[in-house]
C-alpha cells in the first residue's frame, strides 16, 4: 500500500524517510511482513532520488527493521512486536474538547459482546436459519444488476424495486395498502426514528414514549433535543388517558409491545388515532416482529385504521432475516414523503445499493415468504416449549404475560427487584445462560425476558434448567434488612 511520508521542511531526507518507517512499525502501523514500497515507486511519489530513499531502507534492513527477498521486494521484520499506537488524546496536552452533557447518559450497547451457549436474548433471529445459499445468488444477480453497472448514487427513498417489493409485502401480509412513492428504505429502525425526528421534532419538543419501553430510541429523541415523556402500559397496551396533551410524536409497539409482549386492544388503537387527529400530533408504529404470530386473530395495524395521515409505520428486516444486512424501511403518510427523503438524503443519501436490488429480488422470487414460513414454523414450536417451561417450572418466581406474537416472552417477577434479577442475569451468564431484564415503573419488582430465537431448540429445555438453578441460588442469598432507626 502507499505510504505517508512528510518531507517538507526537511533537511535529512534518508534520515527522515527512515525514521518515519520505523516509528510506524515500532507502532503497528506497518505490520510484521507487510511489503514496503518499492523505492522507485517512493522516490517518484515523494519527488525525490531513488538513492535517497535507497540510503533509507539500507539503515531499516541494517538494522534489523526490515528484511529483503530478491525479486520481490523489502518486508517489514517479523522480530519486532508491533506497539498499540498511542491515541491523540493520551498524546495531547491540550484540554479536552468538550461534548454535549446528553453523550454522558447514554451507554454503548454491551448485550451482544459475549457469546451465550444458550441464547435467550430477545429480539435475535437464529442465523443458522438464513438462505446464505439464496441470499448469496440474489447478491451476485445485484453485483451484475444495472445499479452496479452506472455505478451512480441511488435515490435517498431507496431502490425502486426494493420500495415496489415492501408494499406488495406488506399489502399482503400486514393488509398496509400503499403505493412505492410512500416506501422510503432506511438502515435499521432507528435510522428511520431518527429520519422522523428530524422532520418532526424542535429541540424541546416533547415525544411519548411507552414506559417501560424500548430504550434505543429513547436515547436517541434525547440526543436530538427532544423532551421524552413515559406514558404507562397495561394489559390493552398504551394508556391513552396518560399522554401528554403537548407530545408532538408518539412512539408505540401496538403488535407485540416492547418487552411485555401484549398487544395492543382495537379500542385502544382507535382512542390513539383520535387522539393524535384531536393533538395534531404523529404516531410512529414499530411493527419489528409481527411477522410471527402463533395464536390468536391479527389485530389490524394503526396505518390501515388511521384515516388522516397520521401514522408513520415502520418495519424492519433485522428480525425476520438478519440484524447485520441494515434493512428496515417506513411507509409516510403523502404530506411527510418529500421531507423524509431530504432528511434521508443529509443523513447517509441513500442505503447499500447491492443489499437493496438483492432483497428486491429476494422478495419479488418468493424466497422472503418461503423463509418466513419456514421460520416461523420453528420458531412456533420454541415459542410453547419455552412458554409451557416457565410456567411449569418458574411459577413461584414469575408471572408469565400472556404473548402470542414476536421472537421473545416477558415476565414479571413476584418478589425480585431489579437489583436481584440483573445479578441472576449474571450468574446466568457465566453459566452461558443469556436473558434480558427490564424495570417496572413505580414497582420494586422487575421483569425478565426470554428469546427464542437465538437458541437452538433442543438446548432450551437445559438452558431453563441453569436458569432455575440461578434463581434458586439467588433465594438463598440473606436479604438485607434496614438499619434500625
Amino acid at each position: 500500500m502507499a505510504f505517508h511520508i512528510s518531507l517538507v521542511g526537511r533537511t535529512d531526507l534518508s534520515g527522515e524517510i527512515y525514521r518515519q518507517i520505523r516509528q510506524a512499525i515500532l507502532d503497528g502501523r506497518l505490520r510484521p511482513g507487510e511489503r514496503l514500497p518499492p523505492t522507485r515507486e517512493m522516490a517518484a511519489e515523494l519527488t525525490i532520488a531513488r538513492s535517497t530513499v535507497t540510503v533509507a531502507y539500507e539503515s531499516l534492513l541494517a538494522e534489523g527493521y526490515a528484511t529483503s527477498h530478491t525479486g520481490a521486494g523489502t518486508f517489514v521484520s517479523h522480530q519486532f512486536e508491533a506497539k498499540r499506537p498511542a491515541s491523540k488524546s493520551r498524546r495531547s496536552t491540550t484540554r479536552a474538547i468538550r461534548v454535549r452533557g446528553v453523550w454522558q447518559t447514554i451507554s454503548l450497547p454491551a448485550f451482544f459482546l459475549r457469546a451465550a451457549h444458550f441464547d435467550f436474548r430477545p429480539g435475535v433471529p437464529d442465523a443458522s436459519l438464513f438462505p446464505h445459499r439464496t441470499w448469496r445468488r440474489v447478491v451476485a444477480c445485484a453485483l451484475r444488476s444495472h445499479e452496479m453497472a452506472a455505478g451512480i448514487y441511488e435515490s435517498p427513498a431507496g431502490n425502486r424495486d426494493l420500495r415496489a417489493a415492501i408494499a406488495r409485502h406488506i399489502g399482503v401480509s400486514r393488509s398496509v395498502s400503499v403505493s412505492p412513492d410512500d416506501v422510503i428504505v432506511t438502515n435499521g429502525t432507528q435510522q428511520a426514528l431518527d429520519i422522523i425526528a428530524r422532520v418532526l421534532l424542535e429541540p424541546g419538543d416533547v415525544v411519548a414514549v411507552e414506559k417501560p419501553g424500548y430504550s434505543p430510541p429513547k436515547d436517541l429523541f434525547k440526543a436530538l433535543g427532544a423532551r421524552v415523556i413515559g406514558v404507562p402500559i397495561d394489559s390493552e397496551g398504551l394508556v391513552v388517558e396518560a399522554l401528554p396533551g403537548e407530545a408532538k410524536m408518539v412512539c408505540v409497539t401496538p403488535s407485540h409491545q416492547f418487552p411485555l409482549g401484549m398487544a395492543m386492544s382495537l379500542s385502544r388503537r382507535r382512542a390513539l388515532l383520535a387522539w393524535a387527529e384531536r393533538n395534531n400530533a404523529v404516531i410512529v408504529e414499530d411493527d419489528y416482529d409481527s411477522e410471527f404470530r402463533f395464536g390468536g386473530r391479527p389485530l389490524e395495524p394503526l396505518q390501515t385504521l388511521d384515516t388522516t395521515g397520521r401514522v408513520v409505520y415502520v418495519g424492519t428486516f433485522s428480525k425476520t432475516l438478519l440484524p447485520a444486512l441494515r434493512l428496515a424501511f417506513m411507509v409516510v403518510p403523502p404530506s411527510l414523503r418529500e421531507a423524509t427523503c431530504k432528511a434521508k438524503f443529509v443523513t447517509d443519501w441513500h442505503t447499500a445499493i447491492i443489499a437493496q436490488a438483492a432483497l428486491a429480488r429476494f422478495i419479488d422470487e418468493g424466497a422472503f415468504a418461503r423463509h418466513i414460513r419456514k421460520v416461523s414454523r420453528i420458531y412456533s414450536e420454541r415459542h410453547e416449549m419455552l412458554t409451557e417451561g416457565i410456567k411449569s417450572n418458574f411459577g413461584d418466581y414469575v408471572d408469565l404475560v400472556p404473548s402470542s406474537t414476536g421472537l421473545h416472552i416477558a415476565a414479571y417477577a413476584r418478589s425480585a427487584s431489579l437489583h436481584d434479577i440483573n445479578a441472576i442475569a449474571s450468574r446466568a451468564l457465566e453459566l452461558g445462560v443469556a436473558i434480558g431484564s427490564f424495570p417496572l415503573e413505580g414497582k420494586p419488582q422487575a421483569g425478565l425476558m426470554l428469546g427464542y430465537g437465538g437458541i437452538e431448540t433442543a438446548r432450551i429445555d437445559e438452558g431453563l434448567k441453569l436458569l432455575r438453578r440461578c434463581f434458586d441460588e439467588r433465594e438463598r442469598v440473606p436479604r438485607r434488612r434496614p438499619k434500625a432507626a
